[in-house]
């Protein structure tokens, strides 16, 4: 037995769905699939398997397979069934091997970057030593199990065994679990850069492939009892989410700026941490969907979804983006807390060429929440020269000494309902008594620090830097009255006429002439003569109604996604347009979202969730006693 399994102040997910209360935040978001679809223990599961003659259990890295087995074969012999037991990591490469294998995706002495690996899973195993494994024919149940277990051709039942990747990393900072061909734990940073760029992306393009052949999906966080659900109820749930709306399970993380926002206002969290940092709200590589099933949960990360129905999920964009989700919401919380480091992200071409991504960091900051003193540090004052910059990161690093930020960079003061706008290159950062709703492109780990405070990492050890990167990525233009909001026709929001967001004076958003989309002097998108060169976005009304009204939140030319608001006191009905979209409550209490067929879910302040392409259009009631303000992102 491991002790400790898991190092983390986060509570294990519940078996069972608590009761829910109208304008509290739920931690535990689920879809409910109707009574008994999910069922619970080793011996039910047993059950389900001891008719078969040849099992194939594959599942994800870090999964406690050898307890799986132990638990599973006591139950099994209780029902009089004898199985033979193969484990498939007996087939694979020798450590050494693989160790080389995956080497020159791990960048090298990099502590936090490497190149998203072109490696498949069957690189990792030994295709001889795979063809040996087989079936004991003289055994009247064959299990074979482990990562890959699939790769050996078995026949007979599959079972899935699915792992949170926010999960996974608990474990692995206890070091009771290890990487894919790994015999030992690694330091946790190690550990995760080798998972992020080899053991996920092989382990993702596997579960792919097998998505839609396995005939039980079992939730592997729940180590001490077996959470577990036919694969094609699992599919059907899926599809149906896919046209309907949904959250994702947040997770939440202390750092060492974190603040006190979450911790104060978000029930059913550990109160005993020294602070949260992070809610990831919609970071979906690493977040996960909940089942619900008369009450039991069971959970299996966001991919399962895009493989399963990404066209309904991403409409117009499906082609586009594949089963990758392209947009993200987090919550970076310094309330009380310190400043975001003095940081930028990589340009598009850099990304695709260091890392391997497929798209890069284009965010925004919307603020949520913000003290009275509360600013934003972002874009550099006028004049700046950047060697000079250099060379005073440099020396600051080298010599242990504070740097003048303000020196260099602009900083504004920022208050709730601020949409901050940082396209890929540019010099930011939150400073303290914020609460942060990012809104951004999906990639989430590519933050060039280049200026940390001279502080350490929650470990004490001292947080690497990326000054060499983020000098290769900045663009110095975006300076001065630039940072302030710009004055020029040439960068209107939106690309042309065809991203007015519908496809015609057809497509009414409201109940009457009057409010088509777009009439009137105030419905224009403006000309550019007000924040849309810069990096402070000014709303623009779109339109309105009775008791409604929708606001553009021009993003930069180089944003990938626009940014609305929808202000109403009773309802609105909103259209996707074949477009997915993202919200956040950001004002009020609680609000309902029906979608086609009377589907009704509640959402309350500051939950983030997705409305599929595939729903087509929707209502939103709103529950508050005073006005509900809902903040919406969808692409191009």
């Amino acid at each position: 037995m491991r002790s400790p399994s898991r190092k983390t102040d986060q509570y294990l997910m519940p078996y069972m769905k608590g009761p829910t209360v109208a304008g509290e935040y739920d931690i535990y978001p689920s879809h409910d699939i109707g009574e008994d679809r999910i069922f619970q223990g080793y011996d039910t599961l047993a059950v389900r398997l001891a008719r078969e003659t040849t099992v194939v259990i594959d599942g994800y890295q870090g999964v406690f397979f050898e307890e799986f087995r132990e638990k599973l074969d006591a139950e099994l012999k209780r029902l009089g069934r004898q199985a033979s037991w193969t484990n498939a990591s007996s087939a694979l490469k020798k450590e050494s091997l693989i160790a080389k294998l995956v080497y020159p995706f791990l960048g090298g002495d990099d502590p936090l970057f490497g190149t998203r690996t072109t490696l498949e899973l069957n690189d990792l195993f030994d295709s001889c030593l795979l063809a040996g494994l087989k079936p004991d024919p003289a055994a009247e149940l064959s299990i074979l199990y482990g990562p890959g277990a699939t790769l050996a051709g078995w026949g007979g039942c599959l079972v899935y065994i699915d792992l949170p990747k926010n999960e996974l990393q608990f474990p692995a900072r206890a070091g009771s679990v290890t990487n894919l061909g790994a015999s030992r734990a690694f330091d946790p940073k190690a550990m995760y850069k080798r998972f992020y760029f080899v053991d996920w992306v092989v382990l993702n393009r596997h579960k792919e492939s097998l998505v839609h052949k396995m005939d039980i999906v079992i939730d592997g966080q729940q180590d001490g009892d077996a959470i577990w659900m036919e694969g094609e109820e699992l599919r059907k749930a899926l599809h149906g989410m896919s046209s309907q709306v949904f959250r994702v399970r947040p997770w939440f993380e202390p750092g060492t700026w974190g603040g006190q926002w979450i911790r104060n206002h978000i029930k059913g969290l550990n109160k005993d941490v020294v602070n949260y940092a992070w809610s990831f709200e919609l970071i979906v590589p690493e977040n996960g969907l909940l089942i619900e099933s008369s009450g039991l949960l069971l959970e299996v990360s966001f991919d399962f979804l895009m493989f399963c129905a990404h066209e309904a999920v991403l409409g117009r964009h499906a082609g586009q983006y594949g089963t990758e989700f392209p947009i993200r919401f987090d919550f970076l919380d310094t309330f009380g807390g310190g400043n975001l480091s003095i940081q930028c992200h990589p340009q598009k071409e850099y990304i695709r060429e260091h890392f391997g991504e497929n798209f890069t960091q284009e965010e925004t900051y919307y603020i949520l929440d913000a003290e009275a003193d509360a600013i934003c540090y972002l874009g550099f004052r006028e004049n700046i020269d950047p060697a000079g910059f250099q060379s005073a990161l440099e020396s600051s690093f080298k010599k242990n000494q504070p740097l003048m930020v303000t020196d260099y960079v602009q900083k504004h003061p920022s208050k709730k309902h601020d949409l901050f706008l940082i396209p890929p290159g540019t010099i930011h950062g939150s400073g303290r008594n914020n609460l942060v709703l990012e809104i951004s492109t999906t990639p989430y780990i590519f933050t060039f620090k280049m200026y940390d405070w001279l502080r350490p990492d929650l470990d004490g050890k001292p947080r690497p830097l990326n000054i060499e990167r983020g000098m290769a990525n900045l663009d110095f233009g975006r300076q001065g009255e630039e940072g302030k909001g710009g004055k020029g026709e040439e960068e209107k929001w939106g690309r042309g006429e065809e991203e007015k967001g519908g496809k015609g004076e057809e497509e009414k958003r409201g109940k009457g002439e009057e409010e088509k989309r777009g009439k009137g002097e105030e419905g224009k998108r403006g000309k550019g003569d007000r924040g849309t060169l810069g990096l402070i976005s000014v709303p623009l009304l779109l339109e309105k109604g009775e008791g409604w009204e929708l606001y553009e939140l021009p993003t930069h030319k180089e944003h990938s996604y626009r940014v609305q608001r929808y202000h109403f006191i009773n309802e609105v009905v909103i259209e996707t347009n074949g477009l997915c979209h993202v919200f956040n409550l950001v004002e009020g209490t609680s609000i309902v979202v029906e979608t086609a067929g009377g589907l009704k879910k509640r959402f309350n302040y500051a939950e983030t969730f997705v409305v599929p392409a595939a729903a087509a259009r929707f209502k939103v009631t709103n529950e508050s006693e005073s006005e509900a303000i809902l903040v919406a992102a969808f692409l191009k």
